[in-house]
């Protein structure tokens, strides 16, 4: 009741100041606005710098799953689900949990080189932040160079209008990692077919089990599905497809 007595005055205070705040000067906010230096060149503001470091955090976490071994893991590991045919168990915070630390875990030496080569010398002002970043580079180039195939990095090359390249150092970043991805999705499913194969003899032994029966209103997945686990459990499935994942980086 207080509140309603007293918004008829706010109102009339809104309605006489609002001219005197007309006249006054405008606010300056430099959200995007170029400085002028001193010897004649121009800086972003740092409102602008901001915006830019901002909208690269939003496109760092892509860039780095697309540039690390995240990809292959979590194709092998969603291909094996569907071939257990158990919906959405594991659910999918569980599958992308187990990809990420696993990923960490892979790509751990690459990051203990680009920690010993780029980010310590900077943080001890040995080197300026360019210098950081080209080493660092270079470190992810040389890791993704390494799982790629030469065929599709030819391919990429050829897209881009480039020949063959003298040496591995001399292939741009946007031709690596393009080529990358599409070694990372073929691996991938290549793992994840081999996985699949196993599971899917049951599901045909069952069904052709099942229609010699007569059963044939049964449904065949209802049936395999205890017999797939059963196999996956007794053989330690989960640890020898991450065993067999991790390998498949480390013996290239």
């Amino acid at each position: 009741m207080r509140i309603t007595r007293w918004l008829p005055a706010l109102l009339i205070l809104c309605v006489i100041a609002t001219p005197a705040l007309a006249q006054q000067a405008p606010f300056d906010i430099p959200l995007l606005k170029l400085d002028s230096k001193a010897g004649g060149g121009q800086s972003l503001s740092l409102s602008l710098q901001t915006l830019i470091l901002m909208t690269g955090l939003t496109l760092l976490p892509s860039l780095l799953l697309v540039t690390t071994s995240f990809t292959r893991i979590i194709i092998t590991l969603s291909i094996l689900r569907q071939a257990l045919g158990t919906q959405q168990t594991p659910p999918n915070q569980v599958l992308v949990g187990l990809a990420l630390f696993m990923t960490l875990f892979v790509m751990m030496p690459t990051f203990k080189q680009i920690n010993d080569t780029a980010l310590a010398p900077y943080t001890a002002g040995q080197i300026k932040i360019e210098e950081a970043g080209s080493r660092s580079m270079d470190v992810m180039k040389t890791f993704m160079l390494r799982q790629t195939r030469q065929s599709d990095l030819m391919m990429i090359a050829e897209l881009q209008g480039d020949g063959a390249y003298p040496s591995p150092e001399a292939v741009p970043i946007t031709v690596v990692v393009p080529a990358f991805i599409l070694s990372e999705l073929r691996t991938g499913f290549t793992i994840g077919f081999l996985i699949f194969l196993p599971f899917l003899v049951i599901d045909i032994v069952v069904a052709s089990v099942l229609m010699s029966l007569g059963m044939m209103m049964l449904s065949p997945t209802l049936v395999s599905l205890p017999f797939k686990l059963l196999m996956f459990v007794i053989v330690d499935g989960w640890a020898m497809t991450v065993n067999s994942l991790v390998e498949s980086f480390t013996k290239v």
